[in-house]
């Protein structure tokens, strides 16, 4: 049997962060060195054990990310990244390849769509600021509207600190219309909201958002429906950019445009520093892979249901077609 050569080995974990974070870990996440280094064992055992899984991560690093988000719960940890990986597959068009140096992500990059700002708000939180007013629906795909988020997320989860203290979201609906909205299909979206709540390891602590058109209401709840209570509980949602002050929304950190000290600019270009950095480790995910095969055709669709209940393996073999999400993506065309 060849021996694997994964994408990063195990490693001796050695916490980077400080004694108060390690704290609020302990405290919110149940996290101390013995429940951290008895987990990180089982996942890496399970990982090497699992037939479908043909390549990951085996570093603390990128594996805490996961079990911090499911507060050191090792089988639902497992059920999120088997999940991750098996959705970066079938997703491939939008999230492979994630290189902010790609034209249309860097020109989405220079339009202010998703950024995070520099520094961290009073509790130690990273701010991430959308816009999705700016992007361009006739221009773009929905694959790339996909894709620029995966960069920003997947960056962003490199960063311990913010595995443990989590995010916060501003959003400016300014400019958004109904040609954003056919982008995805109702399915799409669905599959898209509830896959992307379950998989990607953030602890979103707040989402404030601005200047949402009342004549988009209908969306707007549609979305709210497809969020968890958890989450939907920390979203606050105001007329204005004065509506949100007057409720006495924080705007230190966000971009001088929106109340705070440091042009929106100035921020995307240190941002754009950032991605640059972890752009050779973003491309290294590409040989994360799992065996297509080996999973039902709903659970290769990205059914929701199908993840839910424990990853079906399917019986079909693989000379079958797969039939995958990546197959919606309108307007893409796939080597």
């Amino acid at each position: 049997m060849v021996a694997v050569e994964w994408v990063t080995e195990e490693d001796e974990y050695v916490p980077p962060f400080s004694e108060e974070t390690q704290k609020m870990a302990k405290e919110e996440l149940r996290e101390d060195k013995n429940t951290r280094d008895q987990a990180l064992e089982q996942i890496r055992n399970w990982i090497k054990m699992n037939p479908r899984i043909e390549n990951c991560r085996l570093d603390g690093q990128f594996l805490l990310r996961f079990l911090r988000c499911k507060k050191f719960n090792v089988p639902m940890t497992q059920e999120a990244i088997e999940r991750y990986l098996l959705l970066r597959q079938v997703y491939h068009p939008a999230f492979n390849h994630l290189d902010i140096a790609e034209p249309n992500m860097d020109e989405l990059l220079s339009l202010g769509y998703l950024f995070a700002v520099p520094g961290r708000d009073i509790k130690g939180r990273r701010v991430i600021v959308a816009r999705p007013g700016v992007f361009d629906p006739y221009k773009y795909t929905n694959a790339d509207m996909c894709k620029i988020h995966a960069i920003t997320y997947e960056s962003l989860m490199e960063d311990e600190e913010s595995q443990i203290r989590g995010f916060v979201h501003f959003a400016d609906g300014a400019g958004v219309s109904f040609p954003h909205l056919t982008l995805f299909t109702p399915k799409e979206a669905v599959r898209i909201v509830k896959n992307g709540e379950r998989t990607i390891p953030m602890r979103h602590k707040e989402v404030h958002a601005i200047n949402a058109h009342p004549s988009l209401k209908f969306a707007l709840d549609f979305g709210m429906s497809l969020i968890s209570e958890k989450i939907k509980k920390r979203v606050k949602i105001y007329t204005s950019l004065e509506d949100a002050v007057n409720n006495k929304m924080d705007t230190s950190l966000l971009p001088k445009e929106y109340g705070g000290t440091m042009p929106m600019k100035e921020m995307i270009e240190l941002w754009r520093k950032e991605l640059i950095d972890l752009r050779p480790k973003l491309l290294s995910h590409d040989k994360m892979k799992v065996r297509l095969e080996l999973y039902s055709e709903k659970a290769r669709e990205g059914a929701v249901s199908a993840l839910k209940q424990g990853l079906n393996c399917s019986s079909l073999g693989s000379s079958d077609s797969i039939h995958g999400i990546s197959g919606s993506f309108r307007k893409l065309e796939v080597d």
